[in-house]
């Protein structure tokens, strides 16, 4: 019996017949992006769509729905689509569009109505100069910048398992940890970001500001400490919150950041989380801060002593994907140039498999900061491809003909170590992806002996 699944928000319809196909395998199938960070097995929840119409068409919450959705205080029409299976025509919402909205998923499990304390790395940072550029700028061009400023410099905090916790006036906070983690990862997460946004500020003054002939700066502030994060406020209005001495520590931190002349200063807490060595550290300074008897030791951080693969792909991918369309047109060209004979593989619109291509790209990157999401996906995407027929031998020309699109694409802005970080990124997802067959011979193994 064939069923009609539309998606509504993208007014696409699709057809489909196979029983055995949950609303996540229907889209995969179809060409429609669908975020699936886990690929698909019910650990996360990225795939979650909103039932419209059609719920009596599909089939009741697994147990491991029911679990997740419970957790996280679901209505009724929310469901997993990894875990939900049409019988009958369906209407639906994808709720999850971006993969930067998947960090606001965190929030989902902090405590309702009263706080709880936890470890985490809070990262404040601030626009220079503000006051002047008030004056200077009509409040359309300021609010143009401010938008700008707020949507480059918000994306390092989101790529490395942030969320961000208030914009106030000219300032972002973004906080690490929320969910847990360990206390090295959070903090190199935190620098990581801080680091990425002071790129991000560079191209956003050399392109997208470029006519406002303005130059903005700005300082950042990182501490670690325990501080209370849960949904506080009036009952009809809570709201997701941070307090703590370490969230006033973190502002204070960044305030020093002009009178030091240092982009990015720690704490000596956050130093100590991270693997020692690891950060090119200029100047320390042994300052008070603004309600502290005591004197703190602070540290001004330059870079990653080592180049940092993670930092490098994400600093890269926006300059990548500024064409979506292009890139997969210059991609693909390239593989079917090198492989003619994989063409035949490609039955749908080569637009459709672009914004895919694309839309896993940028998937992948952000999952980098949730590995243990990104293997479990990324040997679903090789069981697919099996599926689809790709051999293990075709691996190699795709690796050849991305790492040629990067260099074009990129231009002048290409680097030995952009090169060298999606050379080593791509190697660990095609290994990945043909590891899924390891898995099933392990799986076919246990079955036998038992």
């Amino acid at each position: 019996m064939s069923c009609q699944i539309t998606y509504l928000g993208i007014n696409q319809s699709v057809v489909t017949s196979g029983a055995e196909d949950s609303l996540l395998e229907i889209s995969i199938e179809n060409k429609i992006p669908h975020l699936h960070e886990c690929g698909g097995n019910g650990n996360c929840t990225t795939c979650r769509v909103r039932i419209i119409e059609g719920a009596q068409n599909v089939n009741p919450k697994t147990s491991i729905e029911k679990s997740t959705s419970d957790a996280r205080k679901w209505d009724p029409s929310i469901r997993l689509a990894c875990q939900c299976y049409p019988k009958g025509d369906v209407k639906l919402q994808r709720l999850i569009w971006s993969s930067g909205e998947v960090n606001k998923l965190q929030t989902e499990l902090v405590p309702e109505g009263k706080a709880e304390e936890r470890p985490i790395a809070i990262l404040f940072c601030d626009l220079r100069n503000f006051t002047k550029l008030s004056s200077q700028n009509a409040n359309f061009d300021l609010a143009y910048m401010l938008n700008h400023f707020y949507t480059a410099l918000s994306e390092p905090i989101l790529m490395n398992n942030g969320i961000i916790y208030q914009y106030v006036g000219d300032e972002i906070i973004g906080v690490f940890g929320t969910a847990g983690g360990m206390r090295q990862k959070n903090c190199t997460d935190a620098i990581r970001a801080a680091i990425g946004m002071q790129y991000a500020l560079d191209r956003l003054n050399k392109i997208e500001l470029k006519e406002f002939k303005v130059k903005l700066e700005m300082g950042i502030g990182i501490n670690y400490g325990r501080a209370f994060v849960g949904h506080l406020g009036h009952p009809t209005h809570r709201q997701f919150s941070v307090i703590g001495d370490p969230v006033n520590i973190a502002s204070r931190i960044q305030s020093k950041t002009r009178q030091t002349e240092a982009k990015i200063l720690i704490s000596n807490t956050v130093l100590k989380c991270v693997d020692k060595g690891s950060l090119d550290i200029g100047k320390s300074f042994h300052t008070t801060l603004t309600g502290k008897a005591e004197q703190t030791e602070i540290h001004e951080v330059l870079n990653f002593k080592q180049m940092d693969l993670q930092l490098e792909l994400q600093a890269s991918l926006y300059m990548l994907l500024q064409d979506e369309d292009l890139f997969a047109k210059v991609f693909y060209k390239k593989v079917f140039e090198k492989a003619p004979f994989v063409k035949a593989l490609f039955k749908s619109s080569m637009i459709d498999q672009g914004r895919l291509l694309t839309h896993m790209l940028g998937g992948i990157v952000y999952s980098l900061s949730r590995p243990q999401h990104l293997k479990m996906g990324l040997k679903k995407l090789g069981q697919s491809h099996h599926h689809y027929g790709v051999k293990a031998e075709y691996y190699p020309v795709v690796k050849e003909a991305m790492l040629e699109t990067i260099e074009d694409i990129l231009g002048e802005r290409h680097s030995t170590n952009i090169a060298e970080a999606w050379s080593q990124a791509l190697d660990f997802v095609t290994d990945t992806m043909k590891s899924w067959n390891n898995n099933q011979v392990q799986e076919r193994l246990i079955r036998e002996v038992n």
